[in-house]
């Protein structure tokens, strides 16, 4: 497929990509021009994970407040039936780097879409949110209402990541050490259609998916250095202890930029309490009862 240059050095584009660019120019003009309402939204990431010159290096985004042509989205059962629903409706909201420039919706890493995702639903139906809970101690259900703007960003150290927005980590028990990334939208759907293809090839029957030695193969960058990507993926699928890779798990989720979706929770019938209860995700986040 061809490729052409991005608006960073080093960075090409699909056929695809372009035209998602050249419709993100042309929607930002639009409401440019209409003096449609937006607002600026900061992101977990601040903008460290992304290459020098790329537009997400700003930090921030733009986003237009949603109206019913968005909820058409929301609704379409071809989206729904695919999966790409809130890819879809995100793709849609999303302005600018809130300096102007077109964003590349697959090269945000996930938890700066989670912030994308959060502050979609605050712009479209408010902060609010109804939830049932079940307690953890003695499983009773109880509702409550959340309020979104109260979710706080879980951002990264600036010691914890180098210039190219990559992380190291020495394994505990090989002792090698790691450099790795965080994955983007475009390399989650790598890891999901490399999933299928290991699934097909290897499994015979038996359902195991490998989505997380395929996750590994695209977040790692270099073992000790070595960055070749053959002895790579021959280090994932045949040296990764399980002790390391459940430390190396761990670590990734103690530096990854992300929303903290837990809130407080005290149950009504046992009297327990949790400050970091995980805050359900259903139909009623984007689809409120009218």
């Amino acid at each position: 497929m061809n490729k052409v240059t991005d608006d960073y050095p080093g960075k090409a584009l699909s056929t695809d990509e372009l035209k998602e660019k050249l419709a993100n120019e042309a929607n930002a003009s639009l409401i440019k021009e209409s003096k449609f309402p937006t607002e600026i939204i900061d992101l977990p990431s601040k903008g460290k994970l992304y290459p020098e010159g790329s537009s997400l290096s700003s930090g921030k985004v733009e986003m237009k407040y949603m109206t019913a042509k968005e909820e058409d989205i929301l609704t379409s059962a071809n989206l729904i039936q695919k999966g790409v629903v809130i890819d879809a409706l995100l793709r849609a909201l999303i302005v600018s780097n809130g300096e102007g420039q077109s964003v590349n919706y697959n090269d945000l890493v996930i938890g700066d879409k989670n912030a994308i995702m959060v502050a979609a639903r605050v712009l479209g139906y408010g902060a609010d949110y109804p939830v049932e809970m079940t307690c953890p101690a003695c499983g009773a259900k109880h509702k409550q209402t959340v309020d979104l703007t109260t979710l706080e960003n879980k951002e990264i150290a600036n010691s914890s990541v180098d210039s190219d927005g990559h992380f190291t980590f020495k394994l505990p028990v090989s002792k090698k050490t790691l450099t790795f990334k965080i994955l983007t939208h475009a390399d989650e759907k790598l890891v999901e259609a490399e999933s299928k293809r290991m699934k097909k090839k290897k499994v015979g029957g038996n359902g195991v998916t490998y989505e997380l030695t395929s996750r590994f193969k695209y977040m790692i960058v270099a073992i000790d250095g070595e960055v070749d990507k053959t002895k790579i993926r021959a280090f994932v699928e045949n040296e990764f202890l399980s002790r390391d890779s459940l430390a190396f798990r761990q670590h990734v989720e103690t530096v990854s930029p992300d929303v903290d979706m837990t809130v407080y929770f005290e149950c009504d019938s046992c009297g327990h309490e949790d400050s970091s209860v995980q805050m359900p995700m259903n139909v009623q986040f984007f689809w409120p009862r009218a």
